[in-house]
């Protein structure tokens, strides 16, 4: 496994973007919490560190990851954000529901994303059991809400640059 000894949230926060104004929402599902929150936590931390004021950062629950999604349309549709990080987690079991439940999401975070010119970042674990949902939520992968939180302020800040240039 490309991932099994290494912490993919390892980033520089240095070298962001200066984020000064940016509002960002969070989106979380509140099925599987114990990831779920860590994800969330990770996501709220990288937007503070940046400078990102409480009154900036909005965060939202939605019930299961299934409804990421619609929780990412509502904020681009009822509050003044720049960018929207999806995070939730989908644990495999013993039928196709895991399947329908990861593409569903997928394609619905994409979806919103394209629908509302912003970014909104999909922070969904799709894990085989839960030994690696928590290594990717805090573990020794790192955290994947951190993850889609750098990539949120890095996709602002590549939009914004291209609105101001003069190709």
């Amino acid at each position: 496994m490309a991932t099994e000894n290494k912490n993919l949230s390892q980033h520089d926060l240095n070298d962001l973007p200066d984020c000064s104004g940016l509002r960002v929402g969070v989106v979380f599902s509140e099925w599987n919490e114990e990831i779920t929150h860590a994800l969330r936590d990770g996501a709220i931390e990288v937007l503070k560190s940046q400078d990102l004021s409480d009154h900036n950062i909005v965060v939202k629950s939605v019930p299961g990851s299934f409804e990421l999604p619609l929780g990412a349309q509502f904020l681009c549709e009822h509050d003044t954000v720049d960018a929207v990080v999806c995070v939730g987690s989908v644990i495999r079991g013993e039928t196709s529901h895991f399947d329908y439940v990861c593409q569903g999401v997928a394609h619905g975070i994409k979806d919103v994303s394209l629908k509302y010119n912003k970014p909104v970042i999909f922070g969904v674990l799709t894990d085989d059991n839960i030994e690696q949902s928590r290594a990717r939520a805090g573990g020794k992968h790192g955290n994947k809400g951190v993850e889609a939180a750098v990539a949120a302020l890095k996709m602002v800040a590549l939009q914004m640059d291209l609105s101001q240039s003069n190709y």
